[in-house]
């Protein structure tokens, strides 16, 4: 009788298997994802994750990362960390509506994965570094950045954070949140805050 043997791992509320036999064979499901690949549905993105190594590798990478953060964030109130690992998955499966779905899913896990670190501060960073803006000392940004792949930030003003992305630059360093951007170079700060807002010039303070 064929054995059966499995590995898994378990966050609140949602939980992966990965087996070494099933559908897709012993070879492939050696670099199997988190999650099972039994009952994926063919042209799914959950299939192409099953059948790309790099993806797979990534898959168990955020599964990892997760569960550090679920470990931070379990006096964290309200509860948001499975919530949003739920809609995250919903983002990642409409890559399948994307020109290019494998650069898709790859970026939607590779910004998960940094998101995570630099929110629940599983990787190094650098900071805070505090800039004054429009020369005006009571209108400060915050800044931590983040050696995460790719970089990130996280800005402060006030009572709101922004979470941003490094971005393609030619000089100095770009970052772009939902609706907040932030370009520093030397010592100084383009940054908008806020859909349509003027942008604000800011200085770091020594």
């Amino acid at each position: 009788m064929k054995r059966f043997r499995a590995t898994s791992w378990i966050v609140p509320g949602l939980v992966g298997v990965a087996s070494t036999s099933g559908a897709f064979g012993g070879a492939a499901l050696a670099q199997s994802p988190s999650f099972s690949c039994d009952k994926v549905q063919a042209g799914s993105i959950e299939e192409m994750v099953c059948t790309d190594s790099a993806l797979s590798s990534l898959d168990r990478r955020l599964a990892d990362v997760y569960a550090q953060a679920s470990r931070k964030a379990v006096n964290e109130h309200p509860p948001m960390l499975q919530a949003e690992q739920r809609g995250w998955i919903k983002g990642r499966d409409d890559c399948w509506k994307s020109d290019d779905r494998r650069g898709c899913v790859e970026g939607e896990y590779k910004r998960r994965i940094a998101e995570l670190q630099a929110r629940y501060r599983l990787a190094p960073g650098i900071g805070p570094v505090t800039f004054v803006c429009d020369g005006d000392p009571r209108n400060e940004v915050i800044a931590t950045f983040f050696q995460t792949d790719p970089a990130t930030l996280i800005a402060e003003r006030g009572d709101s954070t922004s979470l941003m992305y490094v971005q393609p630059s030619g000089s100095g360093a770009r970052y772009q949140g939902r609706n907040e951007s932030f370009w520093e170079h030397q010592g100084e700060a383009l940054v908008t805050w806020g859909y349509g807002a003027p942008e604000m010039r800011c200085r770091k303070v020594p």
